[in-house]
Order: C-alpha cells, then sequence, then structure tokens
C-alpha cells in the first residue's frame, strides 16, 4: 500500500515555542494532537513525507512542486533564529509525478527549485518529522483552480503514488476560517464558525466529496487558507479505506486550528 498515512495540520509559527512562549497555552490542544500525530506517523514507518501547502508561489492554473536538490526551514522571518531544519527531496518521485501527465491537462504541474520552505511546510516538519532523520519530501503549493480540480488532482496523485514502490504519507496543510472572533487577522464574520463547523463535519463523517458540495462565497467569506489543501488529501485518500479521527479543533486566536487523520486498515 503506497499511501501509509494521512493528515491535516495548521501552521501558525506561534506553535513553534520560541515563537509561541506563553502563547502555547492557549493552543494546548492543538500542540498536544500535534505531538500524537507525530508518534501515529512515525509508527507508519513512510519513507515519503508529501506535503500541500497553502503559502508561496500560488498560480492561477497550475499546481507547483518543488524540485529542489534538498531544502532548509526556518523561523527567522517569526524572530526564532535558532531552529534550522535540513531535508532531502524525493526527486525520483517528483520527476515520475511530473512526467505521468505530459498533456498537462489532467495535472498542470509547474517545477521550481527553491531551497527555503515558507512556514506552511516549516511548522508540520517541526512537529511531525522530529523522529524522521531520513524522511525525503515532496512539497507541493495548490493553485488558484476550484475545489473540484484539486480534489481531481488529488486522485492524479493517488494513481501515480500507486505506481511507486514507495510508503509516502500525505499531509494537508492549512488553517481554517481567519475570521472568528472580533480581533481576528482577517475581521470578524460569523461564517468563519459556520464554515469550519462544515469542515469538521465533513471529516468526521468521512465525506471528502462533501468539500465540493461547499459554498465558494461561504470560504470566501471565512477567510480559509485549507481547504485546497484539504481538497487534495481527500482526493488522495478517497479510493482507501481509511478511518477519520478528529484530534484537535480550536480557534482562540480568531483563526480555526484542525488536527485531524485517517487510519490506514
Amino acid at each position: 500500500m503506497p499511501i501509509v498515512f494521512a493528515g491535516v495540520v495548521p501552521h501558525p509559527p506561534i506553535l513553534i515555542p520560541e515563537i509561541g512562549k506563553d502563547n502555547l497555552k492557549k493552543i494546548s490542544k492543538t500542540q498536544k494532537a500535534m505531538k500524537k500525530m507525530e508518534q501515529e506517523l512515525y509508527s507508519a514507518k513512510p519513507e515519503s513525507l508529501v506535503i500541500i501547502s497553502p503559502h508561496g508561489n500560488i498560480l492561477p492554473d497550475t499546481f507547483t512542486i518543488n524540485l529542489s536538490v534538498d531544502y532548509s526551514v526556518n523561523f527567522k522571518d517569526f524572530g526564532d533564529f535558532g531552529v534550522e531544519l535540513k531535508f532531502k527531496s524525493d526527486s525520483s518521485s517528483i520527476q515520475k509525478i511530473r512526467a505521468s501527465d505530459e498533456t498537462q491537462i489532467l495535472a498542470p504541474i509547474t517545477l521550481v527549485s527553491e531551497n527555503e520552505l515558507d512556514h506552511g511546510f516549516g511548522v508540520p516538519l517541526y512537529y511531525l518529522a522530529q523522529h524522521l532523520k531520513n524522511i525525503s519530501i515532496i512539497p507541493i503549493t495548490y493553485s488558484a483552480l476550484d475545489v473540484k480540480q484539486h480534489f481531481e488532482f488529488g486522485r492524479f496523485l493517488y494513481r501515480q503514488l500507486s505506481k511507486l514502490n514507495k510508503r509516502f504519507a500525505i499531509i494537508a496543510s492549512g488553517d481554517l476560517s481567519h475570521r472568528l472572533t472580533e480581533d481576528a487577522p482577517a475581521g470578524y464574520s460569523k461564517q468563519g464558525t459556520v464554515f469550519d463547523k462544515k469542515i469538521v463535519d465533513i471529516i468526521k463523517k468521512n465525506n471528502p466529496e462533501g468539500l465540493l458540495k461547499l459554498d465558494d462565497k461561504l470560504a470566501e467569506e471565512a477567510g480559509e487558507c485549507g481547504l485546497r489543501s484539504i481538497a487534495v488529501l481527500a482526493g488522495t485518500i478517497e479510493p482507501m479505506n481509511l478511518q477519520p479521527e478528529v484530534l484537535s479543533y480550536e480557534g482562540p486566536f480568531g483563526v480555526g486550528y484542525l488536527v485531524a487523520n485517517w487510519r490506514v486498515s
């Protein structure tokens, strides 16, 4: 079985201890859930980690895969100069994924080569790869295409990963609504809570295609950044017999933080 683990995680830099400091107490549920997920991911023994992030250079009509020789992660932009992580690229898998659709119709992909990964990749890697010292990674940035096309891209990924003799984990990095409270980063909207409840409910009910029925205007009003990452993940795991588990959800700073995983049976 090529996919041995799947999960959704948030990526607030405040989760990094030297950045969050005392504020970590306010998101203790999220931190605890991330640590639990790390243990379960380690137990799954993945050889390669696919991460879908909403940050970086988002292109209008193509997905971006970062094919660098290796990658580095730091949080200097957020005031932490003590952390620097290094990861190697799963370059052979990236090249096979890219070569599998030369027409660029089913899965439009642009390859870039950038050594430094932003916090959309960095925060999940900080927590989830602590004991996966030799893990190789496939960093994917989603596009501005619609949710259905991200779901279809996930299906494409499943087909390609299934052809490779390797154990893959797939992680959707993304925060939910940024508009949960009056002091939220994007301002308040009552639709923020509505959106987050719908996403959590879709995951709990193991209804990946429910993402395709979400109102575009609701997602836009919620000010989210995780929907497309989750849609790619949902498309990837749709053919598999997986059981979802929501490990935590909270939003004390006006942004919804969801941690969830799917058990591979």
